[in-house]
C-alpha cells in the first residue's frame, strides 16, 4: 500500500490573513489535519487561527491531539506516543497528514519532535514542511523595529536562558529577540536594567492576534506575568549598515 505523507504547515504568528496561499492550499486537500493542543480541556490554538479560513472540507478528518506543557517526561511521553500512534496509523494507510503549526515549524514548534521521529522510524514516507511567517519577523514589525541592517548582528534565544549566559549574549549582539518572556520578566528586566538597555527594549506579545499587547517602557510590566506568546526586542543599533559608514559606529 502506498504511504501517506506527512505535512509540518506553518500558519503564521497569529493573523489569519498572514497564513501562506501554499499552507491554505495543502489544509484544504489532506485527508487529516492534526490539531495539537495543551490538554483534553484546551482548544487548539492553531486551529483557532486556521478554522475560517479552511472552512469545512467534506469527508477530512480533524483530529485533536494532546502536547502536554511539561517539563516532567512521564507526562510528555505518554502523549507523545499516543498522538504518534495515531499519525502512524493514519500515514501507513495511505492518508496525508498535516500537522499544523503556529509560525514556523521549524522555529520552536512540536512538530520537530514528530519530523525527527518520522525521518528515524518511518523512512519510507515522504515529509513535506511549508514554511510560516514566524513572530520573529512579526514582533519586530508590530514594534516598528527594524532587526538588522547590513553589519548588524542577531541573536534569538529562549529567554530562561541562565542568567550569566543571557547577559553575555546580550553583550555580544546587536539585535536580540528573547522568546517566550513571560515567566522571567523581572529577571529580564534587572539584566537590562544593569546593562543599561531598558531604553532600548520593547515588550510585543500576540503580536498580530486580536489581543496584541506591545510595552515600550517594560519597567510597567515588571512582576507581571506575561503573556504566553511574548517577546522581548533589544535593539541596541550601535553598529551602522554600509550607508553609514560599513558598520562602523554611529555617534
Amino acid at each position: 500500500m502506498m504511504r501517506g505523507i506527512l505535512y509540518g504547515v506553518g500558519l503564521g504568528p497569529g493573523a489569519a490573513d498572514l497564513m501562506t496561499l501554499r499552507a491554505l492550499d495543502c489544509l484544504r486537500k489532506v485527508d487529516c489535519i492534526i490539531l495539537p493542543r495543551k490538554d483534553e480541556k484546551s482548544l487548539s490554538v492553531s486551529w483557532h487561527i486556521a478554522r475560517e479560513t479552511v472552512g469545512p472540507i467534506p469527508g477530512q478528518e480533524r483530529l485533536s491531539l494532546n502536547f502536554p506543557m511539561s517539563r516532567d517526561p512521564k507526562v510528555t511521553s505518554h502523549a507523545w506516543n499516543i498522538a504518534i500512534k495515531e499519525i502512524k496509523d493514519r500515514i501507513f494507510a495511505g492518508k496525508s497528514v498535516a500537522f499544523i503549526s503556529l509560525g514556523d515549524p521549524f522555529i520552536y514548534s512540536s512538530f520537530i519532535y514528530l519530523y525527527e521521529h518520522a525521518q528515524k522510524s518511518w523512512p519510507e514516507i515522504e515529509i513535506k514542511v511549508i514554511p510560516g511567517v514566524s513572530s520573529i519577523t512579526a514582533a519586530p514589525i508590530a514594534a516598528g523595529i527594524p532587526i538588522a541592517d547590513g553589519q548588524e548582528r542577531i541573536a534569538i534565544i529562549p529567554a530562561v536562558y541562565n542568567k550569566d549566559d543571557l547577559r553575555t549574549i546580550i553583550r555580544m549582539f546587536d539585535t536580540i529577540l528573547l522568546m517566550k518572556a513571560s515567566s522571567v520578566m523581572s529577571e529580564i528586566i534587572e539584566i537590562l536594567e544593569s546593562e543599561g538597555l531598558l531604553d532600548k527594549s520593547v515588550y510585543v506579545a500576540s503580536a498580530t492576534m486580536d489581543k496584541e499587547q506591545i510595552v515600550t517602557d517594560i519597567r510597567d510590566i515588571k512582576g507581571k506575568r506575561g503573556m504566553y506568546f511574548s517577546m522581548v526586542v533589544i535593539a541596541k543599533k550601535n553598529h551602522s549598515g554600509v550607508l553609514f559608514g560599513n558598520g562602523e559606529k554611529k555617534e
